[in-house]
């Protein structure tokens, strides 16, 4: 009945090793509890969300606040897809990808977060590469775009192994200092040509709607 309301919940990609779909009430919490337990250690800066700032709850609350604002406020024309990540069904992060005028301008944007303990394992470029079989592939996108402190080496080798490209630089704010951010562009292209791992997405037909197709 809810994916029959609300088709993006009948939308799943799967890799060799995870499961990419929106979380129901029960594992959303388990990811509040993830994120609330930390995605980065104390003495990082790797995002610009301030995800070391502020108490357990206040972080878990700000994983439940945001999953529930994206779906609230889906529209055709800007909307942000928020998928849990997970590994033999335990939720181990989240991905998204989001949009705005895609219809027209056919790029994506993507962002992830993993919990502390299943970082470090291939499952961040896994998930992406994902994420990004669903925009290349069945959305029809022709370019994805991310935002990558400089320092955050982590972030900045995914986005290398998938065949992304320097395009630009942007400049933020981070702890009251100026801190500089790697544009990078993955083209169709390039992910035509780049190797990735086997992909399949599955309730693709009944979501097309709602992404404007």
């Amino acid at each position: 009945m809810l994916a029959d309301l609300w088709p993006q919940y009948g939308l799943t990609i799967v890799t060799p090793r995870l499961q990419l779909r929106l979380p129901r009430e029960e594992e959303l919490a388990e990811l509040a509890d993830l994120a609330g337990r930390g995605v980065h250690r104390p003495d990082e800066r790797p995002f610009l969300t301030p995800w070391t700032d502020g108490t357990y709850t206040d972080r878990a609350r700000a994983v439940l606040q945001g999953h529930w604002h994206q779906l609230a406020s889906w529209n055709v024309a800007a909307w942000r897809l928020g998928m849990g990540v997970f590994r033999a069904d335990q939720p181990i992060g989240v991905v998204t990808l989001r949009a705005q005028d895609f219809t027209v301008v056919r790029q994506v944007t993507t962002s992830a977060w993993l919990g502390v303990e299943h970082q470090g394992r291939g499952y961040g470029t896994e998930a992406r590469a994902g994420l990004l079989t669903l925009a290349f592939d069945h959305l029809g996108a022709t370019a994805a775009l991310t935002e990558v402190f400089q320092d955050n080496h982590s972030s900045q080798g995914v986005s290398r192994k998938l065949g992304y490209e320097h395009d630009g630089i942007s400049v933020d704010a981070r702890d009251g200092e100026a801190v500089v951010s790697d544009r990078l562009r993955l083209t169709l292209q390039r992910w035509r040509q780049h190797k990735r791992p086997a992909v399949t997405v599955d309730g693709m037909d009944g979501c097309r709607a709602s992404f404007g197709l």
